[in-house]
């Protein structure tokens, strides 16, 4: 069983799609999968949030979605909202994510 990190850095919801559906795949094939939320795709919570996405709330159902960027949440004005979700920030890279946690743990890194 391989180990993906997939962190979402794209903003666009139809290049997020790909992330969930890349994700959930993998998950259903015995890999471990998890979503990272980093710059513009922290905008995208608040959407899927409040959309009827079906994979999203799959991935969020699976426990795939890992955390959100609590530094690009406050840059972008989402703060506020992210804290609010069930999803974990974090930022323990000045503020962001880091990818060298996920390594150290085994995950193979994938930016989108």
């Amino acid at each position: 069983m391989d180990k993906f990190a997939f962190f979402a850095f794209n903003g666009d919801l139809m290049c997020f799609q790909h992330v969930l559906l890349n994700a959930l795949d993998l998950a259903e094939k015995g890999h471990e999968a998890k979503i990272i939320f980093e710059g513009e795709a922290v905008k995208l919570v608040q959407k899927l949030e409040k959309s009827t996405n079906k994979h999203y709330f799959a991935a969020k159902e699976k426990e795939l979605i890992d955390s959100i960027c609590k530094a690009c949440s406050a840059k972008l004005g989402v703060l506020e909202f992210n804290q609010k979700t069930d999803i974990p920030l974090k930022g323990e890279m000045s503020g962001h994510p880091a990818m060298e946690s996920y390594i150290k743990d085994g995950y193979k890194i994938i930016t989108m």
